[in-house]
């Protein structure tokens, strides 16, 4: 009895060594595959907020982390530095706004250090299917018309939805989210403005393997 008990117990021992062993095998082959392709995936959000001719540098790698209210919440966010020829010229950030119809909404905008937006994408939402998620640009190319809009300070009204007296267009039956999305890429412009000159002073991005 002892002896098949403890036949038992090695077996499954050394299958429990193995299954380790081929799951840390599978997982070190792939490593770099599944880095390479989150690169990839990250690069071309990159350049669709920031246009790939005005930099020179991986903005993966000149990363920076920011804590402020004006990005929508007091957690932490992503800033990537875009440079040329080792001056920076531009960032990409990633921001929230707090206020959309069914929650938060996670963005990255693109601006230079002037007030000027160069894209911006949704990266999560939970708005009204037919509705709040025309933000996405698989769905409408509503989020494209940031590109290229200088804000003017805090005090520019053209940064509001038409029906506020802005310049960008609400959806019919959802004015929430849009207005929430407009509202959050002027403050990230203007948080950029007024605060570049202390950017590459934020605490780093911790270091990938």
């Amino acid at each position: 009895m002892l002896n098949t008990m403890r036949r038992h117990g090695i077996t499954l021992a050394l299958f429990a060594a193995l299954s380790t062993g081929l799951t840390s095998a599978v997982y070190l082959v792939t490593k770099s595959t599944i880095a390479y392709q989150a690169d990839l995936q990250q690069k071309a959000i990159f350049d669709q907020v920031i246009p790939p001719d005005l930099y020179d540098n991986q903005l993966v790698n000149d990363c920076y982390i920011v804590t402020d209210s004006a990005l929508g919440t007091d957690t932490p966010h992503r800033l990537f530095i875009a440079r040329k020829a080792n001056i920076p010229v531009a960032a990409a950030i990633e921001t929230t706004a707090p206020d959309g119809y069914s929650g938060a909404i996670q963005l990255i905008v693109g601006a230079n250090f002037n007030g000027e937006v160069l894209g911006t994408r949704v990266l999560e939402h939970h708005e009204t299917p037919g509705l709040g998620d025309k933000i996405e640009l698989r769905i409408s190319d509503w989020i494209t018309h940031f590109s290229n809009q200088q804000v003017n300070g805090d005090n520019d009204t053209r940064w509001g939805v038409k029906k506020d007296g802005g310049m960008f267009d609400q959806f019919t039956g959802a004015t929430i989210t849009p207005r929430a999305v407009v509202k959050s890429v002027k403050k990230t412009a203007l948080y950029l403005q007024l605060n570049h000159e202390h950017l590459t002073s934020l605490p780093r991005c911790e270091a990938r393997e």
